[in-house]
This record gives structure tokens, sequence and C-alpha cells, in this order.
């Protein structure tokens, strides 16, 4: 009884530091991404008075129409989605996104870089990289300074569209408003400018080994399962199934079906081994956002 209460005291002690930790890494994710999201707009889309998607680029264009300084602009236009993040996400997330987003207008409102280049090309991959590389730390922080996504979740709740179909329409609106109140030209580049930013933000979010999850039914389970964890040293997930075809069915007794997740590099070598011991095995592909636990990280091979 003595061990299980000390166990218990242990585990319990050891929750506020680990949210003390969580909120810690959260504020450093947050800061850089604020400092990043700064120089891309200082350096490179201020100047030079190009645009990005979403509510930073609603931002920018509001600014380039009206002459409103742009730190207010940010707060104002992204003040809506930050309540709306409150009721539908959580009253922390509402809260970090709002210091988030204070923090950037207070940056944007009282820094001053200098122009690095005047090539448009360079302005619009590179502006984008630093603000998508700024959104992403944000996200990994669990905060957002571009709250077009928030506002996507409250619409795919209550109509038909997706998050992505919402998120298009609302850039498709946004760059065509563009070419006609400032120029074609300026439309385009932008375009370019947001592309490279969501690539940005996804490679900041996913990192560079995007995850795959393979679904494996095979009469030699037993044999893959095996050499996946020997040849890859992946770990692997094994589920009782019964199988079935045609209008009566034909069961397989103690049939199994295998789950791992590798990386994409690693999806040839592991459709290799399967084929070496069963070329009519059925193996499905799908993408997978993000993974925490487990075995992740390949274990060492011996």
């Amino acid at each position: 009884m003595k061990l299980i209460f000390d166990s218990l005291f242990r585990k319990s002690a050891s929750i506020p530091q680990l949210v003390y930790t969580r909120y810690i890494k959260d504020f450093i994710l947050i800061c850089i991404g604020v400092v990043m999201a700064s120089i891309g707009l200082k350096e490179f889309l201020l100047p030079n008075d190009f645009l990005d998607g979403g509510a930073m680029g609603l931002s920018l264009l509001t600014e380039i129409m009206t002459g409103v300084e742009l730190s207010f602009l940010i707060v104002l236009i992204n003040l809506p989605f930050i309540i709306i993040g409150a009721k539908q996400i959580s009253m922390e997330f509402a809260v970090k996104s709002a210091l988030a987003i204070l923090a950037l207008s207070l940056l944007v409102h009282f820094i001053t870089l200098p122009a690095i280049t005047n090539d448009k090309l360079l302005i619009s991959v590179f502006g984008g990289f630093f603000l998508g590389a700024g959104i992403g730390f944000a996200i990994r922080g669990g905060a957002v300074i571009d709250g077009t996504e928030v506002l996507a979740i409250y619409v795919s709740k209550k109509t038909s569209l997706s998050v992505g179909d919402f998120i298009s329409v609302f850039n498709v609106i946004l760059f065509s408003f563009s070419a006609l109140l400032v120029s074609v030209e300026t439309a385009m580049y932008s375009m370019l400018t947001y592309f490279a930013a969501s690539k940005t933000v996804d490679f900041i979010i996913n990192g560079i080994e995007e995850y795959i999850g393979v679904t494996i039914v095979s009469r030699n389970a037993t044999e893959v399962k095996q050499a996946i964890i020997d040849n890859l040293g992946r770990g692997v997930t094994v589920y009782n199934s019964e199988s079935g075809y045609g209008k009566t069915g034909v069961n397989f007794n103690e049939n199994k079906i295998l789950f791992c997740v590798v990386t994409r590099l690693e999806v040839t070598r592991l459709l290799l081994e399967i084929d070496k011991i069963d070329e009519e095995a059925f193996v499905v592909q799908h993408s997978i956002k993000d993974t925490k636990g487990g075995m992740i990280k390949k274990r060492p091979l011996h």
C-alpha cells in the first residue's frame, strides 16, 4: 500500500513540473514565431507593398488602401478570430493568441529594419518564408498570429465547407480584390508569397520526416511483423481480424492485421520487406500529420 501511495504522490508531484515545462516551451516557440514574422513583414513585405493570404494579407491590403497603421490593423482584424477561438477551442488558446498578436503588432510598430533586396521574386519567396515560419512556430506554441484557420474551423462546423475549402475561397477573394485595388502584378507576387508561407508552415509543423501509416493484411502476418521489427527497427501493432469476400465469405483462422508508422523515405524499403514474404499482401498507406509516444524513432538494429 505504501508503494502505491508513494508512486501516486510522485506522479502527482511531477504534473506541475510538466505543465511548467510545457508553458516555457510554448513561450519560447511563440517568441521565435513573433520575431520571424516581424522580420518577414518589416524587411520584405511592407517596404514593397506585398501581401500574404489570410488575416495577415487582409491587414496588409487594408494598410495599403487606407494608410492606417499596420500594427493597429493586425490587432483589430484578428480580434474577432480570437473571440471565436475562445469559444471554439479554449480560453488558454485565445489568451496565448492575443498575447502573440499584441507582441507582433508592437514589434511591427517600434522596430526598424532595412529592406534587404528590391528583387520582387526574392521578396515574395523570403518574405513568405519568414512569415510562414513565424506562423508555424506560433502554432507549435499553441497560438496563432493569423486567425484565418480559427474562422475556417468555425465556418466548417456551420456549413458544408471544409477548413481547406474555406481558406482557399477566402484567399481567392482576397487576391482578386488586391488585383482590382492595387495591381495584377502585386496580386500575382502576393500569391507566390502565400504559397511560400503555407509550405513553410507545413514544414515547421510537420517537420522534415513526414510520417506514413501503413496497414498490412497478410496470411504471413507473423513473419512480416518480425521482418519489420528486425530489419527496419520499427514497432508494429497487431489487430485480430476476420476476412471475407464474395457471397458467402471466406474466413481465415487467426488472421492478423499489422499497423506501423514509418517515414516517407522508408516506405519503399518496407514494401520490399513485405514482398519478400508475401507478394499478395494487401497494403494501405495514408499520411499522418503528427505522432507522439510509442516507437517513433527507430531503435538500434542488432
